[in-house]
């Protein structure tokens, strides 16, 4: 199930924080989380709890080639 937070994000953040989850670059996935996420504005826990999420699902993707 997709987190609601990641829900109120464009299409265009969403890949925004795939690419930097892949790159092991959270905190600044965290930061754009919460910088996009509009109002109500979201919980810090939130925001972790959304790029957490994220991290489980892409890690068991497979590589593209």
């Amino acid at each position: 199930m997709e987190n609601a937070l990641r829900g109120r994000l464009s299409v265009e953040v969403r890949r925004e924080v795939d690419r930097l989850v892949s790159a092991g670059q959270n905190v600044q996935a965290i930061a754009l989380v919460d910088e996009h996420a509009g109002l109500p504005t979201p919980h810090l826990h939130d925001c972790v709890d959304a790029v957490d999420q994220r991290f489980g699902i892409l890690r068991h993707r497979p590589a593209s080639s």
